[in-house]
């Protein structure tokens, strides 16, 4: 996001598609989206950047299926260049969820450049002196950095008067979040989007250390963390024992014990607090359906469908008499995971639950989620914030069910209804607000009531500022300026990169 630049960006928090490197952009008919390229705008050697280029990059996609927007050409037909800045995209099959998210993702390139690239060259080579549009040109790396610095031709300051503030940004890699912590504090990492425990005492210690809010919950929230439960497996193939374990959950010992308050518990349906997730938030099924820590109910639904302690061993047997014996797991040294599993089976176990932890390195996490082997599991890969919730459910709801379930319904909920309805809300224009509603509480009601996965609590968007060398970092204070503070892949289009043209060096 510092070099390469996309079409639009999206701030999440004002929930706005933001004109980019394309002037505007609107669908002219339920099949035909219009692109208008930004004239006067140049790559960093000078080239003036096109339709061409756009046209090019997204139809790299067609031409190598190891392009992550591939998959966009099983239901965009073509590309047409009206001239030098108009485009149309003609789909057989409009998909507007996936399409809208497409307009802040894909990184435009030159195409003067990488026209006679190969496959292999294009997914996975090495990209030496980058040549880009952004506020930052490639200087130099290492094996712990890269070092970007400021282009001074920038096509943003002079046709939207925007200039970023620092002169290079030195982009360190992340050893550990003891070693990040202690260079915070010692004044060698400015902006920092570390899990940092223990926030609170960083604030009111007097170490310059600010984060977005300036009280509990300390951050923005970023995804949703999802116990997964693997329905392949009895008793979890059972609703109503799911429904058990979210009833024996204390989700408020994670959020505050755990967590020290820098996070807040999910509601049930997992659906992030952005204005363009909660306002599809159906409370009335929430309230008819939703779930809250209560262990008597907990052990009521379980004697309710037969499950009962025959052996004395203060666990619950089968309805068949046959033991209880389940694992959670997360990765090794993912503390506050770890913490948070802890807690959940303390809970399971009140309740007559047979739940143990268990801590594999992350290979062979990964291999148990994804391979399906695994009992129960935390996981928040892919329920990350977004434009629309289409994203959330995407996920959640993943389809079809395969061996190796890489991105999403790790439990394996097998139900076509569901997975009409995630294609249905894909194929909803973003603006009908009101069928976009219809197919969400929708989801939601599948969700509620069938519970193949448990939301549990939102994992902050990570960010402590230090202001020893910087001040005017994005925060809720009166008068910062109002972004999304993260870099993460693909986050420094949620304003990151706004922030750098607000900075202000430190008072000395």
């Amino acid at each position: 996001g510092l070099l390469y630049e996309t079409l639009f960006l999206y701030d999440p928090l004002a929930n706005e598609m933001i004109p980019w490197l394309a002037e505007s952009g609107e669908w002219v008919d339920e099949d035909t989206y219009q692109i208008n390229v930004r004239e006067g705008m140049n790559w960093t050697d000078g080239q003036p950047i096109t339709a061409a280029d756009v046209k090019f990059t997204f139809e790299l996609g067609q031409r190598f299926a190891g392009v992550p927007y591939s998959i966009l050409w099983e239901w965009l037909d073509s590309i047409e260049q009206v001239d030098d800045y108009t485009l149309t995209f003609q789909f057989s099959d409009p998909l507007y969820h996936q399409w809208s998210r497409q307009l802040y993702l894909v990184a435009i390139v030159p195409m003067h450049l990488w026209e006679d690239r190969t496959e292999e060259e294009v997914t996975a080579g090495a990209n030496e002196d980058p040549i880009g549009s952004g506020a930052y040109l490639y200087e130099t790396h290492g094996q712990d950095r890269m070092v970007w610095k400021k282009n001074p031709d920038w096509w943003a300051t002079e046709l939207l008067g925007l200039e970023v503030v620092p002169e290079r940004v030195i982009d360190l890699v992340n050893r550990s979040n003891d070693v990040s912590l202690g260079m915070l504090l010692q004044g060698d990492i400015d902006w920092s989007n570390n899990f940092l425990p223990g926030i609170k005492n960083l604030v009111e210690g007097g170490y310059g250390i600010g984060p977005y809010y300036p009280e509990s919950p300390y951050m923005l929230s970023a995804n949703t963390a999802v116990l997964f439960l693997n329905l392949t497996k009895p008793p979890m193939d059972d609703p109503v024992f799911r429904r058990a374990v979210a009833n024996a959950i204390d989700v408020s010992q994670i959020v505050d014990i755990v967590y020290g308050g820098i996070v807040t518990a999910s509601n049930p349906v997992g659906l992030l607090p952005s204005e363009a997730w909660l306002q599809y938030l159906d409370e009335d099924l929430v309230d008819q359906y939703g779930f809250s820590y209560d262990p008597d109910t907990a052990r009521q639904l379980l004697a309710d469908a037969g499950y009962a302690d025959t052996d004395g061993d203060g666990f619950v047997e089968m309805p068949d008499g046959s033991p209880i014996e389940l694992k959670v797991i997360v990765p090794f040294g993912w503390t506050d995971w770890m913490e948070s599993i802890n807690v959940i089976a303390r809970g399971a176990q009140e309740v007559g639950i047979n739940l143990q932890t268990e801590f594999p390195d992350f290979g062979g996490y990964q291999d148990q989620l994804y391979g399906g082997t695994f009992d129960m599991a935390i996981n928040n890969f892919g329920s990350g914030l977004s434009n629309t919730p289409w994203t959330y459910f995407e996920w959640f709801f993943r389809s079809p069910i395969q061996e190796q379930m890489t991105n999403g319904n790790f439990g394996r909920y097998d139900n076509q209804e569901a997975f009409d309805l995630v294609d249905r809300l894909d194929k909803t224009p973003l603006d009908d607000t009101e069928a976009m509603q219809e197919v969400m509480s929708a989801l939601q009601e599948i969700h509620l009531t069938d519970l193949p996965a448990i939301p549990l609590w939102y994992n902050g968007a990570w960010f402590q500022g230090n202001t020893t060398a910087w001040s005017n970092f994005p925060s809720d204070a009166e008068g910062a300026p109002k972004y999304f503070p993260v870099v993460w892949n693909n986050y420094i289009q949620f304003g990151a990169l706004l922030a750098l043209t607000e900075l202000e060096p430190a008072a000395e």
